[in-house]
């Protein structure tokens, strides 16, 4: 599990290797991951967009941009979070993410941006 904190917005991220749905042979490799988002400023904000940069030992560097999380633009009055799930295929059993949210403060319209922390998606068998 990784956490960080931008302008008050704290980002942990926990990431699990899906076996049962890989095929390591026929290089198919699935991660999930769960995303928890805690707004610990003293303002409403909402997430508006997000930016994911995906590596794969296997491939060059993917960006991935679009509205919202998981087709939701959540909004987070200061103490409270949203948590979602999502998922990654790569071609190799080695990669990692990173990315940045969009936010916007509701009460001036202001953007801002969130960090969401690198995190590692290593396949079991890889692991000792």
């Amino acid at each position: 599990m990784v956490t960080t904190v931008t302008s008050g917005i704290q980002v942990t991220v926990e990431v699990t290797y899906q076996a049962e749905f890989s095929s390591p042979h026929q290089h198919h490799f699935v991660f999930t991951y769960k995303v928890t988002i805690e707004n610990k400023s003293n303002q409403t904000v909402q997430l508006m967009r997000r930016r994911w940069e995906i590596s794969d030992a296997a491939e060059i560097k993917k960006i991935i941009e679009g509205d919202g999380v998981v087709g939701q633009q959540p909004v987070l009055e200061s103490g409270q979070s949203h948590s979602y799930v999502s998922g990654c295929n790569l071609k190799s059993g080695l990669g990692k993410m990173c990315g940045v949210y969009f936010m916007e403060k509701l009460i001036d319209g202001s953007t801002f941006e969130v960090v969401i922390p690198e995190f590692q998606m290593i396949a079991n068998y890889f692991q000792n």
